[in-house]
């Protein structure tokens, strides 16, 4: 009789787990679609649609994209002095906030290219606040592969896809 008591509140304990982890979402966890394409921390601190600067693409010279290596969401030393000089701004401008967006080449899977674009972003969050950025002012979206800095098939394409780029807010 003890055996399958023991049993019984083992099975219902890991019922109960298994119900919690799978019933609640990470709060600040977007899903895709909330504030565009894609995945990634947002709390709504952040104005977006207003006063918005993107480096990379769209304003070439503002910030220059932070690269990674294949399948890597580590910020390499060579690309760390980018990460720097995003620090340095925001530290001088204590108005500013950042969304870091973070992309991936076509290779893989939907799925897992959206989570590497997403720890690609946490990394370069991760390494700001290290700079001493609060993290109340930088936030992250992943597009995966869905939005590519230059087409093409081929390694000179794929390298500069596999990007984390800084959009900011004043």
């Amino acid at each position: 009789m003890m055996k399958k008591t023991a049993s019984f509140f083992l099975c219902l304990i890991g019922v109960l787990l298994a119900t919690s982890l799978t019933g609640c979402k990470s709060p600040g966890i977007n899903p895709a679609g909330v504030y565009g394409e894609g995945i990634g921390v947002y709390d709504g601190s952040i104005p977006l649609g207003e006063n918005r600067f993107v480096g990379g693409n769209e304003y070439p010279g503002l910030f220059d994209p932070v690269l990674f290596a294949y399948d890597s969401a580590q910020v390499s030393s060579g690309e760390r002095a980018k990460v720097e000089a995003v620090a340095s701004h925001l530290k001088q401008n204590p108005s500013n906030a950042i969304i870091l967006e973070g992309h991936c080449d076509e290779r893989g899977s939907r799925e897992y290219n959206l989570a590497l674009g997403e720890r690609r972003a946490l990394a370069v969050r991760t390494y700001l606040i290290g700079l001493g950025i609060a993290s109340d002012r930088t936030q992250t979206k992943s597009y995966g592969e869905e939005s590519p800095a230059v087409l093409g098939h081929d390694g000179a394409a794929w390298s500069q896809n596999r990007r984390g780029e800084f959009v900011l807010y004043y």
